[in-house]
């Protein structure tokens, strides 16, 4: 594995285990309740841990595993784009929004079970960072890790 691509996949490791913590303090020590999306949206971070550990636990496969990285970070630009897009009113919440809400006809017991435990409309912004919602920053650093994570597989094909 080159030098260069060694670095950078050790910053993209380091920085998606800080996002998850940032995440999972936001949530807990916060208290701020993320909404379904904001679920959705921790999992690319948590596949880049797992694959790039993957990447220097085995020394094979690299191109592989860091395309497979590429395609997570893809995938949460486009989750968080979409919630972007329901924050700002672009686009109507999904069924994934409303996951565990049932409409049909609900018995005493469940309906007072969904008042105690409201569920998080994915509309609603729980927590801003300099003014952008997770959201957008999300979406912005999930659209530089794919940049970077096609570099490093450019890299890849280049002569040692």
């Amino acid at each position: 594995m080159f030098e260069n691509n060694r670095l950078i996949l050790n910053c993209v490791l380091v920085f998606s285990i800080l996002s998850l913590s940032i995440a999972y303090f936001i949530q807990y020590v916060l208290g701020h309740k993320p909404c379904n999306l904001c679920l959705i949206e921790r999992i690319p971070y948590l596949a880049s841990v797992i694959l790039v550990s993957l990447i220097f636990i085995m020394n094979r496969f690299e191109k592989i595993i860091a395309g497979i990285v590429l395609l997570f970070f893809l995938f949460g630009a486009l989750v968080s784009f979409y919630h972007v897009g329901i924050e700002q009113g672009f686009f109507s919440e999904s069924l994934v929004c409303n996951l565990g809400i049932s409409e049909d006809n609900l018995s005493k017991e469940q309906l007072l079970k969904q008042l105690k435990n409201p569920s998080i409309s994915c509309k609603d912004v729980a927590f801003r960072f300099l003014g952008l919602s997770l959201a957008t920053i999300n979406t912005i650093i999930s659209i530089l890790l794919s940049g970077i994570m096609f570099k490093v597989i450019k890299n890849y094909g280049k002569n040692k």
